[in-house]
């Protein structure tokens, strides 16, 4: 067998560094790809639960691999077995991968793979994609259309994909004004596919002024409004008194989440998205007499995804405009540094094309 040399790689240690390391460039088993990295963006999970500190526990925790589950690129090279992808094409993965058996595999929610053996999640407990190149499973793969670019690819490989399930769970039409509490990434991305699913009003909430402004220059809400004790009584003054159809949380703050619940208007259906965090509230006077409905939803299903990438497609957007800050690997760093600090967009690691 060839030695196909080696590569630089990205550890997350758990205190608010970065490590690089060198690694072997695998060949790939039955079923499996290897797969040059193009672009590979930096999830507020990976600095929520592996940059900080180590948050998971057991099968569910960062175990030393390298980092990064956001990663898309190009197949270079086949094991023995592929059914569907080949050489040359452009991928996205899918970042857990399942057992394949279970019956959340058989839905396609390998998030929800309830194997403790099988179940590995790419850049946690399965080599990721800050580093040149990736092994993946062929069963984790959608396939990237020529019109988007690797980078469009990076941001639907988790954001896109996590917040379109929420979106698809409380439904957004024309007939909603949409409340989004967090505008990270995340929230970013509910704005822009709550805009592409035809939502007539858009209103977006965070405290970082460097978020709000990427929010409103970009187009994304027609109002933002900075987090404070009024947020609910101005949205109340936007919507004559009603509230909003649809409000998502993607900050997994308290406060945030309570805007959430007392901003939507009677029957109004909420998601909450961002991970981590607390809720209070009344049951009877803020969920039950309005008719209220709270939704949980966690990542997305593969088919789901390839469903959004054909829908982004369609509606002409691309979710690499959601990144304003692009480092090659070396500089890796300075990369999660800055996503830890909130104020910016989306990070990505990128390379060759990508590098712009």
């Amino acid at each position: 067998m060839k030695d196909k040399g080696r590569m630089k790689g990205v550890i997350l240690p758990g205190n608010s560094t970065v490590e690089f390391k060198d690694f072997d460039i695998s060949t790939p088993r039955y079923g499996e790809v290897l797969i040059k990295i193009k672009s590979s963006t930096i999830c507020g999970s990976d600095i929520r639960a592996i940059y900080h500190e180590h948050l998971g526990k057991g099968p569910e925790g960062y175990q030393g691999v390298i980092a990064g589950h956001e990663p898309c690129g190009k197949i270079v090279e086949c094991g023995p077995g592929l059914r569907r992808f080949k050489e040359g094409d452009r991928v996205i993965i899918y970042h857990i991968s399942g057992c394949g058996v279970c019956n959340d595999c058989r839905r396609g929610y390998m998030i929800s793979c309830t194997s403790d053996e099988y179940r590995k999640a790419y850049g946690w407990q399965r080599d990721g994609g800050m580093a040149e190149y990736i092994i993946a499973e062929e069963k984790d793969l959608v396939l990237l259309p020529d019109e988007l670019t690797y980078s469009d690819g990076a941001q639907i490989a988790c954001g896109f994909g996590t917040v379109y399930e929420g979106l698809e769970k409380i439904g957004i039409s024309g007939n909603d004004t949409v409340l989004v509490t967090g505008l990270g990434p995340v929230g970013l991305a509910a704005l822009m596919l709550s805009k592409a699913m035809g939502a007539s009003k858009t209103i977006g909430i965070d405290i970082i002024d460097e978020r709000l402004k990427i929010a409103k220059e970009m187009g994304l809400a027609d109002h933002v409004l900075k987090a404070g004790l009024d947020n609910v009584q101005d949205i109340l003054d936007m919507t004559g008194g009603m509230g909003c159809e649809k409000t998502i949380d993607c900050s997994a703050n308290e406060d945030a989440r309570f805007t959430c619940i007392k901003a939507a208007r009677r029957w109004g259906k909420i998601c909450f998205i961002g991970e981590g965090g607390d809720c209070s509230f009344q049951p009877s006077p803020d969920i039950i007499h309005d008719q209220k409905t709270i939704y949980g939803s966690w990542v997305t299903n593969i088919w789901r995804m390839e469903e959004l990438v054909e829908k982004i497609v369609r509606w002409g957007i691309h979710p690499e405009k959601l990144i304003t800050h692009r480092f090659p690997l070396g500089r890796a760093d300075e990369a999660y540094a800055l996503m830890a600090s909130g104020k910016c967009g989306k990070v990505a690691i990128v390379f060759d094309e990508e590098m712009k």
